[in-house]
């Protein structure tokens, strides 16, 4: 299973769903979706604008955990 931690990320600067949708442009549905780690995929391009806006590695975004 993959864990995605977002919530805590955005969590920790007090942001939004709408705060990270419009720095990074990302759809608005699409940050929810992760948000709420409900999401089936993600773009590539998504990762990279949300590592940039948190100033962080992959790995602290993702999380594999075994089932």
């Amino acid at each position: 299973m993959i864990r995605c931690h977002l919530a805590k990320k955005m969590g920790e600067r007090k942001m939004k769903v709408i705060d990270v949708s419009r720095e990074t442009g990302l759809n608005r549905n699409t940050v929810t979706l992760l948000y709420k780690e409900t999401a089936q995929r993600i773009d590539l391009d998504a990762l990279d604008k949300l590592c940039k806006l948190f100033e962080c590695e992959v790995s602290e975004l993702l999380e594999f955990i075994e089932d």
